[in-house]
């Protein structure tokens, strides 16, 4: 048979019961298009989740205090000391070979009231000028924390959006007086929104000189963090383990078994990365369930038509063609079938995935990888639950298919 001849009968037969061929497409349609939808909403998140990491700085190394282990988060060190960074150590950490600035911070949650009346319970961190490049931050009105408000102790602070937008609602709170702790401070700037990164919101956040942080909010001479900023992309793991073995020195401590951490981007987007690739595998998992019941659907279907069309298969034997020309015929039906569904549950994924993104907000994204795997399964279900059916109308007897009733 020429491939014109097995497309026409192809349309013909699948044209005679437009009703139960549609029902049939349609199981592989749902099936292909939540597959599309939970692959496309996983790996929008993905881009998302790697987007406001990357947006809270270049390159970044965070140090922290205490020792990161599997399982179990921050815990203090063996030598008993929860709070281990000071400010020598960001001095030391300026003088890395490939380290482009460093921010030391001191961090704590306060409440915070303006002169109006209101109030927030906000996170306020004490940085050095130095943040704004490290940690990737930009003003949308006003000045940044400068060194001469480091060397006077300034009572000044730079609000997040969200907090300005709490306490002076649309008003501008540049120069407009706050209380911190029972102590006022000034307003000298507003941070653009950059949204949150999931862990941290910069946009709900305060910030203040970090000695005025030290010696008047909080009365304490430690550091929370130390964001490192490093020159190159490609030297990240080199100054991570430069800066480990000086702090580890400095410390008195072992490189192997310190009493700090230093965690870079990377480490905290794999980690999420393999969570959201797990959380994504899983979903489309759930939804190929449907894919298997609509292959069932095909199978059921052709083992009808071959039933019904047992005398059609037996005059075609009679007058000359081959088992190879009945099961190419039948599998041509199935993969038809599977084929249509699968550019409409092309369509009916793209369609769902947009309309999340447009209407509830969540970042979405489809590859072409996910379009033309769906397509490959498509074409692989009605292959493998077509077999069956052609294999057994390629078996049929032609005298006693002309004889069947």
């Amino acid at each position: 048979m020429h491939l014109t001849d097995i497309l026409h009968e192809t349309i013909t037969a699948l044209s005679s019961n437009k009703v139960r061929s549609g029902l049939t497409i349609l199981g592989i349609v749902i099936g292909i298009g939540s597959v599309i939808a939970m692959v496309s909403l996983g790996q929008g998140a993905q881009g998302a989740i790697q987007s406001s990491i990357e947006g809270l700085g270049s390159n970044l190394l965070t140090v922290m205090p205490g020792v990161i282990q599997p399982g179990r988060g921050i815990v203090s060190s063996g030598r008993g000391q929860a709070q281990t960074l000071k400010n020598e150590d960001s001095e030391l950490l300026k003088g890395v070979p490939g380290v482009s600035a460093v921010s030391p911070e001191l961090n704590r949650r306060f409440q915070i009231t303006s002169t109006a009346g209101t109030n927030t319970n906000s996170t306020v961190i004490g940085v050095e000028p130095a943040y704004a490049v490290v940690r990737n931050v930009t003003l949308a009105s006003g000045t940044f924390i400068s060194e001469s408000h480091m060397r006077s102790l300034g009572r000044v602070a730079v609000l997040g959006p969200t907090v300005a937008k709490d306490l002076f609602n649309d008003g501008d709170p540049v120069g407009q007086p706050i209380r911190i702790n029972r102590v006022n401070v000034r307003v000298i700037g507003v941070l653009q929104s950059k949204g949150s990164a999931g862990f941290f919101n910069p946009d709900d956040t305060v910030f203040v000189p970090l000695t005025t942080m030290q010696k008047i909010l909080t009365g304490v001479d430690y550091l929370s963090t130390i964001g490192v900023s490093v020159e190159n992309k490609e030297r990240m793991r080199e100054v991570q383990d430069e800066a480990t073995a000086l702090l580890a020195s400095a410390h008195r401590v072992s490189p192997e078994s310190p009493d700090f951490s230093i965690v870079s981007q990377a480490d905290i987007l794999g980690t999420l990365t393999q969570v959201t690739n797990t959380f994504t595998l899983f979903l489309a998992a759930i939804a190929s369930i449907s894919l298997l019941v609509g292959g069932i659907g095909i199978m059921n279907m052709m083992l009808t038509t071959v039933t019904e069309r047992t005398r059609e298969i037996g005059l075609r034997k009679a007058i000359g063609a081959k088992r190879r020309d009945i099961s190419i015929q039948f599998l041509a039906e199935s993969v038809m079938l599977t084929f249509l569904g699968g550019v409409m549950g092309v369509a009916l994924g793209w369609g769902i995935s947009f309309g999340v993104s447009t209407f509830a907000g969540i970042a979405t994204r489809v590859s072409p990888l996910a379009v033309f795997m769906a397509f490959g399964v498509s074409a692989g279900i009605g292959i493998i639950f077509g077999y069956y059916p052609a294999r057994r109308a390629a078996k049929l007897h032609p005298i006693e298919a002309l004889r069947y009733e």
